[in-house]
């Protein structure tokens, strides 16, 4: 039996969180799962911005399916696949249950990071993100923490406030969209350079999709840095990150990056401007030591290759 079109995007994106299954055609599946999740979402664009880079799908671009569901394999799965589920239902669950979009409601013009934090950040982009790069700010705000004195080729930005991203005076275009209730970006496939998400990781109740997106919007060669603290909306973060460590948060972040076939083995900054210590033991105790400003933790990331 013919399943539609209108139903499609709820049975695939419920199926693949519950049960991490794909269709008889794994490619098709996955890409036509993407494509519906794009059916339902805000994008605003600044004065003078070329929208071409954003397709708006609509229902009928996908008519009826009728292939069978089957369970995918580690075995089977292709770069850019999922290849296991990270967290289970009651780590994914919040304090505050209702609806993200009320509680970012009310725009909020504040850095949620103190100024050292910052400055370890915008000098991390600055090493990894070269000039003329296009680049997602993903789960961004009013501020998005690159060098300003670099030129990036484009930045698109991604958030739950458009008055909070419409002050973002480094963004060229923004789109808005839970990505709990709707997992997907809004890009074509391998649009970006960079993807950086700054304090945020910490809310995504569905990070296997997430970064199954990342993947697929980064081009071959792209970073991926996932950075944070010890500071979160307690009642807004899942319950897999709440009452972690700084090590343990690492490692979730780490498992997010894992669950899709095609990245890189993930690096972990917690300083920057100094040599990696390859030493196990020190680079652990590293995550313990005592700091005058908001800890640095950055999980990074490529698409396949190092450059």
């Amino acid at each position: 039996m013919a399943i539609s079109s209108l139903n499609l995007q709820h049975t695939c994106i419920l199926k693949q969180k519950e049960c991490q299954i794909t269709c008889h055609s794994t490619r098709k599946y996955v890409k036509l799962l993407r494509r519906t999740s794009h059916s339902s979402f805000t994008t605003f664009l600044k004065a003078d911005q070329d929208p071409q880079f954003i397709r708006l799908v609509q229902p009928s671009d996908f008519g009826n399916f009728t292939q069978p569901y089957s369970r995918l394999s580690v075995s089977a799965a292709s770069n850019g696949e999922l290849v296991r589920e990270v967290l289970n239902s009651s780590q994914r669950m919040k304090l505050d249950t209702s609806d993200d979009s009320y509680f970012y409601t009310i725009p909020r013009i504040v850095t949620h990071v103190d100024e050292g934090f910052l400055a370890q950040l915008t000098k991390l982009y600055r090493e990894r993100i070269a000039p003329g790069s296009s680049v997602l700010d993903l789960m961004s705000s009013w501020i998005s923490h690159l060098p300003k004195d670099v030129k990036y080729g484009n930045v698109v930005g991604h958030g739950m406030n458009a008055v909070e991203l419409s002050r973002n005076q480094q963004l060229d275009t923004f789109f808005v969209r839970d990505l709990n209730s709707s997992p997907g970006l809004a890009a074509r496939d391998q649009t970006f350079d960079a993807v950086i998400c700054c304090v945020s990781v910490q809310y995504l109740q569905y990070p296997e999709q997430i970064f199954q997106e990342i993947y697929r919007v980064l081009k071959p060669g792209g970073v991926c840095i996932v950075a944070f603290s010890n500071r979160l909306f307690y009642e807004k973060a899942v319950s897999a990150w709440r009452d972690g460590s700084g090590y343990s948060r690492v490692q979730l972040v780490k498992q997010y990056f894992g669950c899709v076939r095609g990245f890189t083995d993930p690096e972990v900054v917690t300083e920057v401007g100094t040599t990696p210590d390859k030493n196990l033991f020190a680079s652990f105790m590293s995550m313990f030591k005592p700091s005058t400003s908001d800890p640095l933790y950055a999980v990074i990331c490529y698409r396949e290759f190092k450059p």
